[in-house]
């Protein structure tokens, strides 16, 4: 008789629930939602930037590569790899994949701009 009791106390205590309980449900069914706009759609968006990016690499671009080596592009090795001149008469081969963007005009004035003021650093 005692658990009879407390069963019909717990069940009229959970009966006036049932609005947070599709509350909590609702929010659980937005985070995948929530999930793919965040996170995965800006990746993809990412990933396919990228690959116009290696796709449309020509040799003679100025390009940088993901471990930072800059370095213009004098001749393609296959589908998948370039020859990458980064000083004169240093050339490496590289994957395609390895380059993370062409250099633009600006990125080379702020390095000169950089490299200037470090001399007159030097120079004091």
């Amino acid at each position: 008789m005692a658990i009879h009791s407390h069963l019909s106390l717990v069940a009229s205590g959970s009966s006036g629930g049932g609005g947070a309980a599709l509350l909590q449900l609702g929010i659980l069914l937005l985070i995948p939602f929530a999930m793919y706009f965040f996170l995965i759609r800006p990746q993809r968006r990412r990933m396919r930037e990228q690959q116009e990016l290696q796709r449309s690499i020509q040799v003679g671009d100025e390009v940088i590569t993901t471990s930072g080596v800059y370095g213009t592009i004098t001749g393609e090795d296959g589908d998948t790899r370039f020859w990458l001149e980064i000083d004169d008469d240093v050339q490496i081969r590289i994957a395609r994949a390895a380059i993370q963007g062409k250099v633009s005009p600006e990125d080379e004035t702020e390095d000169a701009e950089l490299e200037s003021a470090n001399v007159a650093d030097d120079d004091d």
